[in-house]
């Protein structure tokens, strides 16, 4: 169920140029999504953040340096890109911020090829992107996924 949206302002920064409180702020979000509320115990900091490349995308609220939402890009030495690690804040779920993250990252991939590992409950997200699923669904740190992949 969608609420009145609230003004977000997107950010967009390459991984080695984020300031320390930008990442701070950045992991924060992916540990209260993925570790705390999803009770998965994982590495979420996996080296991957400050490789030359990698893009974060967040939404803050106006006013404020905490981000809302957040996904990361990643480009693949093959030239393929990787989705990976949306999260929305739970105060802030139900107002589209995934979606404008999507949008946003989607800008950059162009016509490159993309996948993600999405978890099996928001398939149908994804797949409204013009994602499509690839090969079994898959358990990774106690949750089920599927490979998806999008070619335009």
């Amino acid at each position: 169920m969608r609420t009145t949206p609230f003004p977000a302002t997107l950010r967009r920064q390459w991984g080695l140029d984020l300031s320390p409180a930008q990442l701070y702020a950045i992991l924060r979000l992916r540990q209260d999504v993925f570790v705390v509320e999803q009770n998965s115990i994982y590495c979420d900091v996996d080296g991957r953040d400050l490789e030359q490349g990698t893009r974060h995308f967040w939404l803050e609220a106006d006013g404020s340096h905490d981000p809302l939402a957040y996904l990361r890009l990643l480009e693949e030495p093959d030239g393929t890109f990787r989705i990976g690690r949306v999260a929305t804040a739970r105060m802030a779920r139900g107002r589209g911020f995934s979606r404008r993250l999507m949008h946003a990252a989607l800008v950059d991939v162009g016509s490159a090829p993309c996948v993600l590992d999405a978890q099996t409950y928001v398939v149908d997200f994804y797949a409204s992107f013009g994602f499509v699923p690839e090969g079994d669904e898959f358990i990774e740190d106690g949750i089920p996924h599927l490979r998806m992949r999008r070619i335009p």
